[in-house]
């Protein structure tokens, strides 16, 4: 089974997020073999993302970086929309941090680098602004030596 993860910006601006979806989905194109993917169901990227891979018939595991982690949503809709896309997943990995914290974040990406064999970065290629944010994960996929597909609008600066 072929193993997708994500990592990415929870505030995609509207003038990049055809492209994203664009990219998100290609690459699920061609897969010949099953394929499986890991999110930890944010707003913005990992949402986007697991709506495509359900719809194209990947299994979906759910990685849950905290016992608070609904807490952390800022609206109703992303919560809902995370609710409904973890009742779908076939499996959750709880991370075992009481509350959302920078770490519990980065231990969440972490966890999701560690176990693809791929991982899509929807980045704008700055630093990330706190310790498990994009740019971080990006990092510690690379340093294991996962192929990393980083995809954003050229020119386009997130919220």
């Amino acid at each position: 089974m072929y193993r997708i993860g994500v990592t990415g910006h929870r505030s995609i601006p509207a003038e990049a997020r055809p492209h994203v979806l664009a990219g998100l989905r290609a690459a699920f194109r061609g897969r010949e073999r099953a394929t499986h993917a890991l999110s930890s169901l944010a707003g913005g990227a990992d949402q986007l993302f697991a709506d495509l891979a359900l719809a194209r018939g990947a299994e979906l595991t759910a990685v849950i970086p905290s016992g608070d982690y609904e807490a952390c949503f800022e609206s109703a809709a992303d919560l809902a929309r995370y609710r409904a896309l973890k009742a779908r997943a076939v499996r959750e990995v709880r991370l075992d941090f009481p509350h959302s914290t920078d770490e519990a974040y980065y231990a969440a990406g972490a966890y999701i680098a560690d176990h693809c064999d791929r991982l899509l970065a929807v980045w704008d290629g700055l630093p990330a602004r706190g310790l498990g944010g994009t740019g971080d994960i990006v990092t510690y996929a690379r340093t294991l030596g996962r192929p990393v597909t980083v995809i954003w609008r050229d020119g386009v600066l997130r919220g």
